[in-house]
């Protein structure tokens, strides 16, 4: 099997690797510092310490947090501006995916002008982009692991996965402190969206020797602590495994990309309203025991003959859902959200045949 692997990022992974944000930034030639934060991030200390990190090694650093969960071109737009107008030369993103993706986004615009529409699918970007630097806050996305944006549509609400090795971040710290500012219902679906990368990457058709070992080892660290970690939120060491099973199995989406569970997950969020790892939480499973004939070989491989059973129990005692129509979403629609489901670009790599009729088929499982 011919394959490329290209790991871009420094990782600083530890307790207290925040206070090396300053260092970090300055050896990585920022002077005038973009700093993307979600709006949830705003109670906590970590935007200010992070500006105070910056601003002790001589960077100048202007905040920017207008954005939502779902980052939209509009929010990005926005991004675009403020960041123009501070004459930025680098980025930091702190917090869950959102802003580490809405930072990729107004990186994109910002050095390559346009919109987010022009860099829909992969490669797109002509001019180089600013250095950036990743703080995740949660153990989800592994979003600094790779150089995808997912930025939604403002007007239709469609996601549109925006690639480019530019657009990889130069370094991530990875400090397991800082997730423990977390809610519970973040660690969980959070915990469960990194987990769902796990098993998805494993088993795709553009999976690799070098895929295949990260996708592995993130499964291994997220499994035997997501329960640890919702059962004991300042358990630091549990902490520490989830974020870095996330960013591992972030690593293995880089060099293999997703499946069945988030072409179906997108339009619940962009029609229904569903949040993401709640989304991935009702239809994981199910995706998994569909495309068991397709790839029972690797399921088994990975995490042994109950691996569908198994994503069951571990939703339910994080206490999310496993049926859609726990989350509302009519029954009626679904014809109409697996035909958008059918046109995801994770869906078609997923190891069994997926269009618009598996789609179907899949949601009437999960129904």
């Amino acid at each position: 099997m011919a394959f490329s692997f290209d790991v871009r990022t420094q990782v600083l992974f530890g307790e207290n690797r925040l206070t090396e944000l300053g260092a970090l930034a300055r050896d990585l030639g920022f002077t005038r510092a973009l700093l993307v934060s979600d709006p949830g991030l705003q109670s906590t200390a970590y935007p200010a310490q992070a500006i105070a990190q910056l601003s002790e090694a001589g960077i100048a650093a202007h905040a920017f947090h207008g954005f939502s969960p779902n980052p939209d071109t509009e929010m990005v737009e926005a991004g675009r501006i403020f960041a123009a107008a501070h004459s930025i030369d680098s980025l930091v993103a702190l917090g869950g995916g959102s802003s580490l993706d809405c930072a990729k986004g107004i990186n994109f615009v910002l050095t390559n002008g346009g919109n987010m529409h022009d860099y829909w699918g992969f490669g797109k970007a002509a001019r180089p982009m600013l250095p950036m630097i990743a703080i995740p806050t949660t153990a989800g996305t592994g979003s600094e692991a790779q150089s995808y944006a997912l930025i939604s549509d403002a007007a239709t609400h469609v996601k549109m996965a925006c690639g480019d090795p530019k657009a990889a971040f130069r370094a991530a710290i990875l400090d397991p402190l800082l997730t423990r500012s977390q809610p519970r219902e973040v660690t969980a679906t959070a915990g469960y969206d990194a987990i769902s990368h796990a098993v998805e990457s494993y088993v795709t058709t553009r999976r690799t020797p070098a895929s295949i070992v990260f996708a592995r080892e993130a499964w291994q660290l997220l499994a035997a602590n997501f329960a640890r970690v919702l059962r004991d939120p300042c358990d630091v060491e549990a902490r520490g495994a989830m974020l870095l099973g996330a960013h591992y199995a972030g690593i293995a989406i880089e060099n293999s990309m997703l499946g069945a569970t988030h072409a179906c997950a997108n339009p619940l969020t962009a029609h229904c309203g569903t949040a993401h790892g709640v989304a991935i939480a009702a239809l994981l499973a199910h995706v998994v025991r569909w495309n068991w004939t397709a790839a029972e070989s690797l399921y088994r491989d990975l995490a042994g003959a109950d691996l569908a059973d198994r994503l069951a129990e571990m939703a339910a005692a994080a206490g999310l859902p496993s049926r859609l129509r726990d989350l509302g979403v009519p029954q009626a629609a679904l014809p109409s959200l697996a035909e958008e489901a059918a046109t995801q670009w994770t869906g078609r790599f997923n190891p069994r045949p997926f269009g618009s009729a598996a789609a179907l088929e899949i949601y009437q499982l999960a129904y």
